[in-house]
């Protein structure tokens, strides 16, 4: 391939990527292949002769695609995140393009040098102690790029026991580097990594699980008490690894007691927040971080959530001196003239050589800039909040530790093979994917909200497969699900006569799903007697004085309106409500009708209202008064008064043509839930009532500007309902009176809207 060539094809990749990136959810994200699939897809040897790119291109699809994890699918849920970004591709594009070998300074200055910057440019975002970082005059520290946190881990063990071996032989100078070693133990949490008990058997040194409290986190009594027993059977402390973010669930080890306990004990503290370490460049979550100064090292995985692709580990040490003990070999073809006075990373990590890793870190850094990192990091741990309601919501599972960062440990209540069996019919499915882990004993699911692309869409399409997988384990075992059954309304009163039915509606803020259900600064409810609905609107009424109705009522007289003061907010006598909620505009209001008993009602949060069922209920008072005493006089029986609805509508003594409209409206209406109609023209309606009621007065409404302004005249009862209905609808979304100029333009003075 020449460069002609490549830059052809160089294009066709990138599009071919981006294309695959933006249209992964269409992916199976878990393969359906067998061990050896691709043997049987490929020949057993290399070709001779070389072949046509677009071969190659071809077996792309045809070969690879088939047998891939996609990690960056939004419903790729296992590990941990291993995110990428288009400028960590680049990055690393451009430094596959220079292949430096960066293994001195003066192997590839620039190398070197750009990432010693994005090191204390990292280091200082997520808020380090000035000792870990290169700039700081006199320290001795500073960060260095590795391939992976495991590897973080074993190099700091190696220097630990450097430091370890050194401090016993000074005194004890005639015992043998081997004789120490072997006496040397290191400590870390029962919920810690599997890489660091790796790092304890390449290290030849022993290695004391802790058990961790009831929240997982290994605590500084516990470390004490193994420190003393190991002492006490001749061995010497050297190293404890502290999590912060364990593998599990996500828990932290207390810093703050386990630091002051190292330092005195001289044993090298190491931090490992390989997946929550991202996050500390949120300053809420460094509450996580306390004790940090204590540390002799920390490290974490930008490659994980940083939007910095695979290979990509930062780690700080405070004294870089101790690694040039464990790792300094210097041959007279690796020397330089600078040698000393510049940093050469071949003498902070096992291998020789390292990539220009600081290319694609540096692209990232500067064209996301740590505020874009941190609305992607708060964006998936909302998410992961989101998703830890859905299974609370569910009594068939449990969820067996806190949620951290955006982690859910959750599992069905009962047998671990219940859970088990859940997990694997939801990875073959293919549809998502998730991994198990233990915790005290329990197996439980570990669900890791592990994209940027993912969206409460998707997290809302999971949590479906995964219920509905459950159903069908928990049949398998016999088990009937506890969750209850929807009973329409309806269903419910013809079994208890006495059924009464409130309603608050909607969610706030952030409030969770749970929390009380306000709409806008509205209240509404529906009653099926008409004693709390009076007793209700006989109170409002008595506070009437601190309330101001924003709108003008058809139930009154409404020719003295722009008398009135401005409107107080309802959130005044209601429940307590976010001003920023209640103080929106009315237009932006959208209340939802609802089902009851087979019919629909419609749903209003005017103030007017009460004034309307209390004048109707002074009215039918006395009427029942007149109908009692009539009944009374002729030996008759005594009949209740009629129950009513609260709608608008049906409150509304409209005539004439438009309540001959509304009226046909009503007799079609259909319960179903809000959503989309469209008039004769294609624009598209909100349905607050049905699709035929909203097309209907937007068609009457349509009719009415026309005729207006042919010079048509109407009826002054039409004119007043048209006028209320018109902003009505208007300030529920249902029409857009601005676009209806003649009917504004026709108001008379007093009555002219504001557009």
């Amino acid at each position: 391939m020449e460069a002609a060539e490549y830059r052809v094809k160089g294009k066709e990749m990138v599009d071919y990527i981006a294309d695959y990136l933006e249209n992964i959810r269409e992916r199976r994200v878990f393969p359906d292949v067998k061990p050896g699939y691709l043997r049987e897809l490929l020949p057993d040897a290399a070709p001779h002769e070389g072949e046509e790119f677009d071969k190659i291109f071809a077996d792309i699809e045809r070969v690879i695609m088939p047998g891939v994890t996609h990690w960056q699918s939004p419903h790729m849920h296992a590990y941990f995140p291993a995110l990428n970004s288009y400028p960590s591709l680049l990055g690393d594009m451009l430094a596959d393009g220079i292949n430096c070998l960066g293994f001195t300074w003066a192997s590839s200055p620039a190398c070197t040098e750009l990432e010693s910057l994005v090191m204390d440019w990292l280091g200082q975002a997520i808020g380090l102690p000035a000792e870990f970082l290169h700039k700081t005059q006199g320290s001795l520290g500073g960060g260095v790029i590795q391939t992976t946190a495991s590897e973080s881990t074993f190099v700091c063990l190696l220097a630990g026991r450097t430091e370890a071996i050194k401090r016993f032989q000074t005194m004890f100078p005639d015992i043998e580097d081997a004789e120490i070693n072997s006496r040397l133990v290191g400590y870390c949490s029962d919920q810690a990594h599997s890489s660091v008990e790796k790092a304890g058997l390449i290290g030849l040194v022993k290695l004391r699980y802790i058990e961790s409290d009831e929240n997982l986190s290994l605590r500084g009594d516990k470390l004490k008490e193994a420190i003393k027993t190991d002492r006490e059977n001749g061995l010497v402390p050297f190293f404890l690894c502290a999590t912060l973010g364990t593998t599990g669930a996500c828990a932290f080890d207390n810093l703050q007691e386990l630091g002051p306990i190292c330092q005195e004990e001289q044993m090298w503290l190491h931090v490992d927040a390989a997946y929550a370490g991202s996050a500390f460049v949120c300053p809420e979550f460094r509450k996580w971080m306390k004790g940090i100064e204590f540390a002799d090292s920390i490290a974490f995985n930008p490659s994980k959530w940083l939007m910095v692709h695979f290979d990509c580990t930062a780690m700080w040490v405070k004294n870089s001196r101790s690694l040039h003990r464990t790792f300094n070999v210097e041959p007279l073809y690796l020397q330089h003239e600078n040698t000393g006075l510049a940093i050469d990373y071949m003498h902070w990590q096992v291998p020789l050589s390292k990539r220009f890793r600081a290319l694609k870190l540096w692209f990232v850094l500067r064209n996301y800039g740590i505020s874009g990192l941190q609305k992607m990091i708060r964006e998936n741990v909302r998410l992961a909040q989101k998703f830890e309601a859905m299974v609370r919501s569910d009594n068939r599972f449990e969820i067996p530790a806190a949620r951290h960062m955006g982690l859910i440990v959750f599992r069905l209540r009962g047998e671990c093979s219940m859970t088990e069996k859940l997990l694997k019919k939801l990875n073959s499915s293919g549809k998502m994917h998730a991994v198990p882990c233990c915790i005290k004993g329990k197996y439980v699911i570990r669900f890791t909200i592990t994209s940027q692309r993912t969206t409460a869409q998707d997290l809302t399409r999971d949590w479906a497969i995964i219920r509905s997988t459950a159903t069908d384990v928990l049949e398998e075992y016999g088990i009937v699900s506890t969750n209850r059954k929807r009973v329409p309304l309806k269903e419910i009163k013809e079994k208890n006569a006495s059924f009464g039915t409130s309603l608050l509606l909607a969610n706030i803020g952030g409030n969770s799903p749970i929390s009380p259900k306000i709409v806008d600064g509205s209240f509404a409810a529906l009653f099926e007697t008409d004693d709390v609905v009076v007793d209700f609107s006989k109170k409002l009424k008595n506070m009437q004085k601190d309330i101001h109705s924003n709108c003008r009522s058809i139930f009154r007289d409404t020719r003295d309106d722009h008398m009135l003061p401005q409107a107080r907010s309802i959130s005044t006598w209601g429940p307590r409500i976010p001003p920023a909620i209640a103080t929106r505009s009315q237009a932006t209001r959208r209340v939802r009708g609802m089902m009851m008993s087979g019919k629909q009602y419609s749903l209003d949060s005017r103030i007017d209202l009460v004034e309307a069922v209390q004048a109707s209920q002074d009215e039918e008072d006395q009427e029942n008064v007149t109908r009692t005493q009539d009944k009374e006089d002729t030996g008759g029986p005594v009949t209740a008064g009629r129950g009513r609805s609260l709608s608008v509508v049906e409150n509304s003594e409209v005539v004439g043509e438009v309540g001959m409209v509304l009226r046909k409206a009503r007799a079609a209406q259909m319960a179903i839930p809000e959503g989309e109609a469209e008039d004769e023209n294609g624009v598209s309606l909100t349905t607050l009532l049905q699709p035929s009621q909203t097309a209907t007065i937007a068609q009457m409404m349509k009719q009415l500007d026309l005729n207006l302004s042919n010079g048509s005249s109407s009826e002054q009862e039409i004119k007043e309902a048209f006028i209320e209905f018109y902003k009505l609808f208007d300030d529920f979304g249902i029409i857009d009176k601005n676009r209806y100029e003649n009917i504004n333009n026709w108001y008379e003075p007093e009555h002219r809207m504001k557009t």
